[in-house]
């Protein structure tokens, strides 16, 4: 039997079975799903052994481990972890022979890595899912990772809003243990209820040493080397530039949208009031505004989707160095414009 993993608590209530394979890439949720698993097993009183399979690993000694229960458990959770999907011949047949007669009070669970086409292929995998239930564990797709932060957050008791969940999955998006700990972060620091997007930035600055918000802001005050140092210091914290590149991306957005506007000749009051530059940043935008120019701008956009590549891992580059060069370059550009003019 094959389930999903959001299905696999409802299965669970109903009893435990005699045999469970848990199949992912994933590691959050393969951990939960396995973790589900155990849990059950310990309220119904199971002693939990474990072995990982390993090269030279001795099929027939772990098997000739459970003829006989432990004088202080009635039940057993036999635990087994094959990092490879590929248990070799000795091993299929260990596992073919478990499923066709299941020890008694015995119940096993094998941790596998995703079942691609060769593993569901092989009779011991056909046998896990005939002697029990086999959970196909798969990351959500990008289009409904906000979804499921929202679900995360709900099980909390908190709630966001789409423009949060956007902010969120940016923050996180392609690990979700890092989401993880955002959502187990907020939940620390917000009281149940909705929360909006200045909110969860925040609950995120009040626990970080260096705060990523503020790379923007050394930004716009043309301050090179205080825009080096909360870099190198978000870098040395282990932080991802997921965050950092999102603020900052924001800004240069706001600061073409405006530039274009004056170059066009609309008056500034206005354009500040049509993109919601809040009055506290309106002297620091405006200042900014007079050294950069809607072309650089946007060759500037076009350069931090390449940075968020690199955060993602999709190129083979530091995505703090470049996005370190991405501001550097912006505010050395504006500094020869400057000087020219003089």
């Amino acid at each position: 039997m094959r389930l999903r993993p959001e299905q696999l608590a409802g299965a669970l209530a109903k009893g435990l079975g005699p045999v469970y394979a848990v199949c992912g890439d994933e590691p959050l949720l393969t951990d939960e799903a396995a973790a589900a698993i155990r849990t059950a097993a310990r309220q119904a009183g199971a002693e939990r052994q474990t072995s990982q399979v390993e090269a030279g690993f001795n099929w027939s000694a772990w098997a000739s481990e459970f003829d006989s229960l432990s004088l202080f458990a009635s039940r057993r959770l036999v635990e087994l972890r094959i990092p490879t999907g590929k248990p070799g011949v000795e091993g299929g047949k260990a596992i073919d022979a478990w499923c066709a007669a299941p020890p008694a009070e015995t119940h096993l669970l094998v941790i596998l890595p995703r079942a691609d086409r060769t593993m569901q292929a092989s009779k011991w995998y056909a046998a896990l899912e005939r002697a029990g239930t086999v959970v196909q564990v798969a990351a959500p797709a990008p289009d409904r990772l906000p979804a499921w932060i929202g679900a995360r957050l709900a099980r909390h008791g908190l709630k966001a809003d789409a423009e949060t969940l956007a902010f969120l999955t940016n923050r996180v998006e392609g690990n979700l243990l890092a989401a993880h700990q955002e959502i187990e972060k907020l939940a620390l620091l917000l009281p149940p209820g909705a929360f909006d997007l200045e909110t969860a930035r925040n609950a995120v600055v009040d626990v970080a040493r260096f705060d990523a918000s503020d790379l923007a802001e050394a930004f716009l005050k043309g301050d090179a080397a205080r825009y080096c140092r909360i870099i190198d210091g978000l870098a040395a914290e282990g932080e991802t530039p997921v965050l950092a590149l999102w603020l900052f991306a924001q800004e240069l957005r706001t600061l073409y949208r405006l530039a274009g506007g004056i170059e066009a000749g609309e008056p500034l009051p206005a354009l500040l009031r049509e993109h919601k530059v809040w009055e506290s940043r309106q002297a620091l935008v405006t200042r900014a505004l007079k050294r950069l120019r809607a072309a650089d701008l946007a060759a500037a956009l076009v350069e931090a989707s390449r940075v968020d590549r690199a955060s993602k891992g999709l190129l083979r580059e530091d995505a703090w160095a470049l996005l370190k060069q991405l501001g550097l370059g912006l505010m050395g550009r504006a500094a020869l414009r400057s000087e020219f003019v003089l």
